[in-house]
Protein backbone atom coordinates (compact mmCIF):
# COMPACT_ATOMS: atom_id res chain seq x y z
CA UNK A 1 0.00 0.00 0.00
CA UNK A 2 1.10 3.48 -0.96
CA UNK A 3 1.52 5.71 2.28
CA UNK A 4 -0.87 8.25 3.27
CA UNK A 5 -0.54 11.66 1.62
CA UNK A 6 0.00 14.44 3.90
CA UNK A 7 -3.58 16.27 4.84
CA UNK A 8 -2.43 19.40 2.76
CA UNK A 9 -2.07 16.78 -0.18
CA UNK A 10 -5.02 15.67 -0.03
CA UNK A 11 -7.15 18.59 0.38
CA UNK A 12 -5.06 19.79 -2.77
CA UNK A 13 -6.05 17.58 -5.10
CA UNK A 14 -9.30 17.21 -4.25
CA UNK A 15 -9.95 20.79 -5.03
CA UNK A 16 -8.79 20.66 -8.10
CA UNK A 17 -10.52 17.13 -9.01
CA UNK A 18 -14.08 19.09 -7.51
CA UNK A 19 -13.09 22.30 -9.18
CA UNK A 20 -12.42 20.29 -12.57
CA UNK A 21 -15.49 17.99 -12.42
CA UNK A 22 -18.22 20.21 -11.57
CA UNK A 23 -16.69 23.33 -14.38
CA UNK A 24 -16.52 20.78 -16.85
CA UNK A 25 -20.04 19.60 -16.14
CA UNK A 26 -21.15 23.37 -16.35
CA UNK A 27 -19.55 23.85 -19.41
CA UNK A 28 -21.11 21.43 -21.54
CA UNK A 29 -24.47 21.34 -19.79
CA UNK A 30 -24.45 25.13 -19.74
CA UNK A 31 -22.62 26.70 -23.31
CA UNK A 32 -23.42 23.30 -25.60
CA UNK A 33 -26.44 24.22 -27.94
CA UNK A 34 -27.60 20.63 -27.90
CA UNK A 35 -28.44 21.08 -24.56
CA UNK A 36 -29.53 24.53 -23.89
CA UNK A 37 -32.01 24.32 -26.95
CA UNK A 38 -33.65 22.02 -24.55
CA UNK A 39 -33.49 23.47 -21.65
CA UNK A 40 -31.42 21.02 -19.70
CA UNK A 41 -30.05 22.72 -16.31
CA UNK A 42 -26.38 23.65 -15.98
CA UNK A 43 -25.85 21.09 -13.54
CA UNK A 44 -27.73 18.38 -11.45
CA UNK A 45 -27.67 19.74 -8.03
CA UNK A 46 -27.24 16.03 -6.67
CA UNK A 47 -23.46 16.42 -8.31
CA UNK A 48 -22.09 18.82 -5.84
CA UNK A 49 -22.58 16.29 -2.77
CA UNK A 50 -21.20 13.25 -5.28
CA UNK A 51 -18.08 15.77 -5.41
CA UNK A 52 -17.38 15.30 -2.04
CA UNK A 53 -17.37 11.52 -2.18
CA UNK A 54 -15.90 10.61 -4.93
CA UNK A 55 -13.02 13.68 -4.46
CA UNK A 56 -12.84 13.60 -1.24
CA UNK A 57 -13.64 10.11 0.51
CA UNK A 58 -12.19 8.31 -2.23
CA UNK A 59 -11.84 5.32 -0.27
CA UNK A 60 -15.65 4.98 0.67
CA UNK A 61 -17.60 2.23 -0.88
CA UNK A 62 -20.40 4.15 -1.36
CA UNK A 63 -17.94 6.23 -3.35
CA UNK A 64 -16.91 3.89 -6.46
CA UNK A 65 -17.84 3.84 -9.80
CA UNK A 66 -20.53 1.51 -9.64
CA UNK A 67 -22.54 3.10 -6.60
CA UNK A 68 -22.16 6.40 -8.78
CA UNK A 69 -23.20 5.70 -12.02
CA UNK A 70 -25.89 3.08 -11.17
CA UNK A 71 -27.13 4.73 -8.21
CA UNK A 72 -27.72 7.82 -9.96
CA UNK A 73 -29.28 6.22 -12.76
CA UNK A 74 -31.70 4.02 -11.10
CA UNK A 75 -32.54 6.94 -8.37
CA UNK A 76 -33.12 9.22 -11.43
CA UNK A 77 -35.76 6.26 -13.04
CA UNK A 78 -37.36 5.88 -9.87
CA UNK A 79 -38.28 9.35 -9.42
CA UNK A 80 -39.50 9.95 -13.19
CA UNK A 81 -41.43 6.67 -13.09
CA UNK A 82 -42.99 7.77 -9.80
CA UNK A 83 -43.61 11.29 -11.64
CA UNK A 84 -45.43 9.84 -14.40
CA UNK A 85 -47.52 7.98 -12.16
CA UNK A 86 -48.84 10.70 -10.34
CA UNK A 87 -49.09 12.79 -13.67
CA UNK A 88 -47.79 15.75 -12.76
CA UNK A 89 -47.69 19.32 -14.38
CA UNK A 90 -45.19 21.09 -12.68
CA UNK A 91 -45.29 23.44 -15.54
CA UNK A 92 -48.91 24.28 -15.12
CA UNK A 93 -49.13 23.47 -11.02
CA UNK A 94 -45.20 23.66 -9.01
CA UNK A 95 -47.35 22.55 -5.67
CA UNK A 96 -49.75 19.48 -6.76
CA UNK A 97 -51.51 18.58 -4.09
CA UNK A 98 -50.10 14.70 -3.51
CA UNK A 99 -45.99 16.08 -3.89
CA UNK A 100 -45.51 15.59 -0.86
CA UNK A 101 -46.44 11.82 -1.17
CA UNK A 102 -44.75 11.30 -4.22
CA UNK A 103 -41.24 12.62 -3.69
CA UNK A 104 -41.06 10.84 -0.40
CA UNK A 105 -42.27 7.88 -2.40
CA UNK A 106 -39.68 8.37 -5.10
CA UNK A 107 -36.54 8.38 -2.46
CA UNK A 108 -37.52 5.87 -0.11
CA UNK A 109 -37.96 3.45 -3.44
CA UNK A 110 -34.64 4.71 -4.54
CA UNK A 111 -33.04 3.64 -1.13
CA UNK A 112 -34.47 0.27 -1.42
CA UNK A 113 -33.53 -0.41 -5.24
CA UNK A 114 -30.01 1.03 -4.30
CA UNK A 115 -29.65 -1.03 -1.15
CA UNK A 116 -30.56 -4.31 -2.97
CA UNK A 117 -28.51 -3.34 -5.87
CA UNK A 118 -25.48 -2.92 -4.11
CA UNK A 119 -25.49 0.32 -6.05
CA UNK A 120 -26.25 2.75 -2.60
CA UNK A 121 -24.80 6.51 -3.25
CA UNK A 122 -26.26 9.02 -0.77
CA UNK A 123 -26.72 11.66 -3.31
CA UNK A 124 -28.60 10.16 -5.36
CA UNK A 125 -31.28 10.29 -2.74
CA UNK A 126 -31.81 13.93 -3.97
CA UNK A 127 -31.60 12.81 -7.90
CA UNK A 128 -34.82 10.54 -7.22
CA UNK A 129 -36.79 13.57 -5.20
CA UNK A 130 -36.07 16.22 -8.11
CA UNK A 131 -38.65 14.70 -11.15
CA UNK A 132 -41.20 15.65 -8.27
CA UNK A 133 -40.17 18.51 -7.31
CA UNK A 134 -38.14 20.71 -9.40
CA UNK A 135 -40.31 21.72 -12.59
CA UNK A 136 -37.18 21.91 -14.72
CA UNK A 137 -36.33 18.49 -13.89
CA UNK A 138 -39.77 17.36 -14.53
CA UNK A 139 -40.07 18.95 -17.52
CA UNK A 140 -37.28 17.01 -18.88
CA UNK A 141 -38.97 13.94 -19.00
CA UNK A 142 -36.82 10.38 -19.73
CA UNK A 143 -33.83 13.04 -20.89
CA UNK A 144 -33.39 13.28 -17.71
CA UNK A 145 -31.82 9.73 -17.61
CA UNK A 146 -29.06 10.40 -20.59
CA UNK A 147 -28.16 13.53 -19.01
CA UNK A 148 -27.37 11.56 -15.22
CA UNK A 149 -25.23 8.96 -17.40
CA UNK A 150 -23.22 11.55 -18.95
CA UNK A 151 -22.58 13.43 -15.60
CA UNK A 152 -21.81 10.69 -13.88
CA UNK A 153 -19.27 9.38 -16.92
CA UNK A 154 -17.56 13.42 -16.00
CA UNK A 155 -17.44 13.01 -12.24
CA UNK A 156 -15.61 9.54 -12.51
CA UNK A 157 -13.05 10.23 -15.61
CA UNK A 158 -12.25 13.29 -13.46
CA UNK A 159 -11.86 11.55 -10.28
CA UNK A 160 -9.48 8.85 -12.12
CA UNK A 161 -7.10 11.55 -13.75
CA UNK A 162 -7.00 13.38 -10.53
CA UNK A 163 -7.29 11.25 -7.74
CA UNK A 164 -4.13 8.61 -8.85
CA UNK A 165 -1.48 11.11 -8.83
CA UNK A 166 -0.70 10.79 -4.96
CA UNK A 167 -3.69 8.66 -4.15
CA UNK A 168 -5.56 5.17 -5.95
CA UNK A 169 -8.96 5.65 -6.95
CA UNK A 170 -11.28 3.52 -7.08
CA UNK A 171 -10.43 0.90 -5.21
CA UNK A 172 -12.73 -1.51 -7.35
CA UNK A 173 -15.17 -0.66 -10.58
CA UNK A 174 -17.42 -3.63 -9.88
CA UNK A 175 -17.60 -5.31 -6.73
CA UNK A 176 -15.46 -5.11 -3.37
CA UNK A 177 -12.55 -7.91 -3.63
CA UNK A 178 -12.48 -9.36 -0.15
CA UNK A 179 -8.91 -9.04 2.05
CA UNK A 180 -7.02 -12.43 0.89
CA UNK A 181 -6.97 -15.10 3.47
CA UNK A 182 -3.81 -16.53 5.11
CA UNK A 183 -2.35 -19.32 3.27
CA UNK A 184 -3.01 -22.87 4.03
CA UNK A 185 0.32 -23.48 5.77
CA UNK A 186 0.27 -20.26 7.78
CA UNK A 187 -2.82 -21.59 9.20
CA UNK A 188 -1.70 -25.14 9.98
CA UNK A 189 1.34 -23.62 11.34
CA UNK A 190 -1.32 -21.68 13.98
CA UNK A 191 -3.16 -24.31 14.72
CA UNK A 192 0.07 -26.55 15.80
CA UNK A 193 1.18 -23.45 17.74
CA UNK A 194 -2.10 -23.55 19.65
CA UNK A 195 -2.65 -27.38 20.32
CA UNK A 196 1.57 -27.01 21.00
CA UNK A 197 0.26 -24.54 23.90
CA UNK A 198 -2.76 -26.39 25.35
CA UNK A 199 -0.39 -29.64 25.67
CA UNK A 200 2.42 -27.71 27.36
CA UNK A 201 -0.29 -26.20 29.62
CA UNK A 202 -2.19 -29.53 30.59
CA UNK A 203 1.36 -31.39 31.37
CA UNK A 204 2.48 -35.06 30.33
CA UNK A 205 0.21 -37.60 31.56
CA UNK A 206 3.38 -39.94 32.36
CA UNK A 207 3.96 -37.29 34.63
CA UNK A 208 0.64 -36.60 36.40
CA UNK A 209 0.90 -40.49 36.48
CA UNK A 210 4.37 -40.47 38.29
CA UNK A 211 2.71 -37.87 40.85
CA UNK A 212 0.18 -40.14 41.74
CA UNK A 213 2.14 -43.18 42.33
CA UNK A 214 4.81 -40.97 44.59
CA UNK A 215 1.81 -40.16 47.22
CA UNK A 216 1.94 -36.92 49.05
CA UNK A 217 5.29 -35.96 50.34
Amino acid sequence: MPPTPPTWLVCAWGFVGAFCGLSTILAIFGHTEYFTRRAVPPIIASFGASAILCYNAIDAPLAQPRSLIFGHFLSGLTGVIIATIFQFDLAADPYPRLQWLAAALATAIALVVMHLTKTTHPPAGATALMPCVDAHIWALGWYFLPVLLLSSTVVLVTAVLTMNVQRRYPTFWVAQIPPPSAPAEEREKKNEEVVGGEESDAGSPHDTLRDVERGPV
